[in-house]
């Protein structure tokens, strides 16, 4: 019993300092480091193609492999497709997953996206194990498309 009591205090505490430090710091302990020319980019569509409302896209990556979400292993990281952002998410965060913030942690190459008509940008950036960006960070130059009508 006095074991028992013994671990339950010793995870409290553990928790308790863990929730003590600020959560960009404990983001930043998950950070994983990447080759300076790893580079990211899109295979198709290519800046300022026109596309229909349904349309494959394809990732490309050089410099490091692609692995899914919860594989911890150095030089590796999943894709995430940023539509429509202004600005990049903050990075040295988990990246979110919204509408706008696209997640292949299954480790995908490529996806069918549906967009409505007009322009759209595009840019694709790499998450480590736990969808944070990599330091530096693996991001591919931003693409415009226009989606016919």
């Amino acid at each position: 019993m006095k074991r028992i009591a013994a671990l339950f205090c010793a995870i409290g505490l553990a928790i308790a300092c863990l929730l003590s430090v600020p959560a960009s710091t404990r983001a930043e302990s998950y950070r994983s480091s990447a080759p300076e020319d790893a580079t990211v980019y899109f295979i198709s569509p290519q800046d300022g193609d026109t596309v229909s409302s349904t349309f494959m896209v394809k990732f490309g990556l050089m410099g490091m492999d692609v692995a899914p979400a919860g594989t911890d292993k150095m030089g590796t990281g999943h894709h995430h497709l940023l539509i429509d952002l202004a600005d990049l998410p903050e990075l040295d965060a988990s990246l979110p997953a919204t509408e706008n913030i696209r997640h292949f942690g299954g480790g995908q190459t490529e996806t069918t996206l549906t967009l409505p008509p007009g322009e759209h940008t595009l840019r694709l950036l790499l998450g480590n194990y736990v969808h944070i960006p990599h330091d530096p960070p693996v991001v591919s130059d931003q693409i415009t498309i226009t989606v016919a009508e």
